[in-house]
């Protein structure tokens, strides 16, 4: 496929994130809570490339009607990486206002089992050096990463706006992963 192609491709992505980010949210009640794992191994820390906005992220998702939390992050997992995994310990919850406000909780999680591999919502699952990140993971997993691997902090409570920016850095490296043919 052409990179034109590509990017052109990314036009009804960019409207469906458009609509989840700012218009849906003013239809929904109550808070939305998302899931997400920092899956830590021999190999490095855990991430997938989201097949929608084209970036590195962490694992994870929002529960199901009546689902424990817990399960909802393993279910997650599961289905996003093929893996089983164990929760080890809160990282932190991080309420995010401005585009798409919800809670991340964020939960340091090692694997127990399953067989590595790429989903539906994930295109590529690749293991990393935590000292060595890609430049294309999304920016507003660089802090909970961060987080989860001092092992001597307690969970937090962050508080973060995302904004234009946050929107504007996001496009640019789908963009990039695009034009790369990822």
């Amino acid at each position: 496929m052409g990179r034109a192609l590509r990017l052109l491709e990314a036009v009804p992505s960019y409207a469906r994130i458009a609509w989840w980010g700012l218009a849906s949210p003013r239809f929904e009640r109550g808070e939305h809570v998302v899931h997400q794992a920092v899956i830590l191994g021999d190999e490095g820390v855990l991430l997938t490339l989201r097949r929608d906005l084209r970036g590195w992220e962490l694992p994870g998702g929002a529960a199901l009607p009546g689902e424990d939390p817990d399960e909802a992050l393993r279910r997650e997992v599961r289905e996003e990486t093929g893996l089983e995994v164990e929760i080890v310990r809160p990282v932190g919850d991080y309420l995010r206002s401005g585009f798409r406000p919800h809670c991340a909780r964020v939960r340091l999680c090692r694997v127990r089992g399953g067989a590595l591999r790429p989903s539906l919502e994930t295109s590529a699952v690749e293991w990393f050096d935590p000292l060595s990140l890609p430049r294309t993971l999304l920016p507003w997993y660089r802090g909970p990463l961060a987080d989860a691997l001092d092992r001597q902090r307690e969970p937090v409570l962050v508080r973060e706006r995302q904004g234009w920016g946050h929107i504007l850095a996001g496009m640019v490296i789908d963009l990039a992963v695009r034009w790369r043919g990822r």
